[in-house]
């Protein structure tokens, strides 16, 4: 796999390392969270616990993020359960991603005061703790959301991480009817990261994807 590197929308930006021998705590700095509250219309049914080589698609998801220092998952009270993770309801249940956002970075906020948080939903099983950390070495000073770009240069919202500064940005968002996760960061304060290895940001959407999957394993 080719080196990632980071460049903001603005031009290229040096990677970003932690403070130093703090390297091996990337994990314990971050507040991992996945939001679980989408409708599954495409899917048909609760994409969450649909399997995947014998597991829901949220205990994949899960897996990546279980290093974090503090676990959140955005959802319905008692609808999942996953061990050693808080779970913190979707204040705007049916508005999509960025509402799930907006609920996540709250949470992060009153749990353990401002940072990053690693954000991603249930349909993408194939994110690894290597991904993650990816992202968080990227990070620069002036950034306020890291994402990766896919295998045609676009960036990917949906499995990046944001800090909790753009929380009042994501509330107004909403209020003013806004729905787009893209436009959660504002441009000039997006760090990409190219060169993620083929097939980690594959997503299920639909039963199909999710038996491709399925073939591709055996």
């Amino acid at each position: 796999m080719a080196a990632p590197f980071c460049a903001s929308w603005r031009g290229c930006c040096a990677n970003w390392r932690g403070k130093p021998g703090r390297v091996s705590d990337i994990f314990a700095e971050l507040t991992g969270a996945i939001t679980a509250g989408g409708k599954s219309s495409r899917f048909g049914s609760d994409k969450a616990l649909a399997l995947l080589e014998g597991r829901p698609l949220l205990d994949h998801v899960a897996h990546s993020l279980e290093s974090c220092g503090l676990r959140v998952l955005v959802a319905l009270p008692g609808k999942y359960a996953l061990e050693g993770w808080q779970t913190v309801p979707d204040t705007r249940p049916g508005e999509g991603p960025l509402a799930g956002l907006e609920a996540a970075l709250g949470a992060a906020i009153r749990l353990r005061g401002t940072g990053w948080i690693a954000f991603t939903g249930v349909d993408l099983p194939r994110l690894t703790p290597d991904f993650w950390r990816t992202l968080a070495a990227a990070r620069t000073p002036d950034a306020l959301s890291v994402q990766p770009l896919d295998s045609e240069g676009r960036p990917q919202p949906l499995a990046a991480l944001y800090h909790t500064d753009l929380l009042p940005r994501v509330t107004a968002l909403l209020d003013a009817r806004e729905r787009r996760l893209r436009a959660a960061a504002p441009a000039e304060a997006v760090c990409t990261v190219a060169g993620i290895a083929l097939g980690v940001l594959r997503n299920v959407n639909t039963p199909a994807d999710l038996s491709t999957l399925q073939d591709e394993q055996q």
